[in-house]
């Protein structure tokens, strides 16, 4: 069956970086987009970057544009998700998805969930 497992997250100080990894299984990983979302308390879940099967076109939220980086390793089956000059508002349980179909930015394109992993940053 399909698993998505994330790692990475943590406690981080305003400016810090993280890198977060989220390692699959269960399908023909080189040939799904995959995505990042996050959802803060209180909040619906939102998009954050998504990365085409060949790793060479990827899509970003504009809240995040400049300062995270998606990519991926076709040969580990790994998505990663490279955060730096992490903000407050960056705070929010980060999600890994594999896409289906449809609009690449709207969560419910993705059939796929990990656990999820929380990225915490101190102001």
């Amino acid at each position: 069956q399909v698993q998505l497992v994330e790692s990475g997250g943590g406690l981080v100080q305003a400016g810090g970086s993280l890198r977060l990894s989220c390692v699959a299984s269960g399908y023909s990983f080189s040939m799904w987009m995959m995505g990042w979302f996050r959802q803060a308390p209180g909040n619906e879940r939102e998009f954050v970057a998504s990365i085409r099967p060949s790793g060479g076109i990827t899509s970003y939220a504009d809240s995040v544009k400049g300062r995270f980086t998606i990519s991926r390793d076709n040969i580990q089956n790994t998505v990663y998700l490279q955060m730096n000059n992490l903000k407050p508002e960056d705070t929010a349980i980060y999600y890994c998805a594999r896409y289906a179909r449809g609009v690449g930015q709207s969560s419910r394109s993705y059939v796929y969930w990990g656990q999820g992993t929380q990225v915490t940053v101190s102001s």
